[in-house]
């Protein structure tokens, strides 16, 4: 299971730190995604690490302004956003790579997907 918090309401410029937290005693062997959904728009991919943290793989439209990283002692992965944007605006989903690929873009190699943040940036 994994729950994602840290979302809210924040201006253009500004910046926020997502959590998911996992339970169980498997979230070290999973790669691990960040993916977002925006209002009547399909899931994209964001960001994705790798199982111990060493590589990671982003999005271009948040290169340079995400960082992707997770604490494997504490089953929790997490997504720093800066310099955000109002089209950063969505909902914000964890999930483990379940596929064969770990720089996967895509949600059908993704599982265990957890409830969801809301990012809003307004500007």
């Amino acid at each position: 299971q994994l729950q994602a918090s840290g979302g809210g309401l924040v201006q253009a410029g500004g910046s926020l730190k997502l959590s998911c937290a996992a339970s169980g005693r498997t979230f070290s062997s999973y790669d691990m995604g960040w993916f977002r959904q925006a209002p009547g728009k399909e899931r994209e991919f964001v960001a994705t690490i790798s199982r111990g943290g060493g590589s990671t793989y982003y999005a271009d439209s948040v290169k340079g302004r995400f960082t992707i990283s997770r604490d494997n002692a504490k089953s929790t992965v997490y997504l720093e956003a800066n310099s955000l944007k109002p089209e950063d605006t969505a909902v914000y989903y964890c999930a483990a790579n379940l596929g064969p690929r770990w720089q996967s873009k895509s949600v059908a190699d993704f599982g265990s997907w957890g409830q969801g943040t809301l990012v809003t940036v307004s500007s």
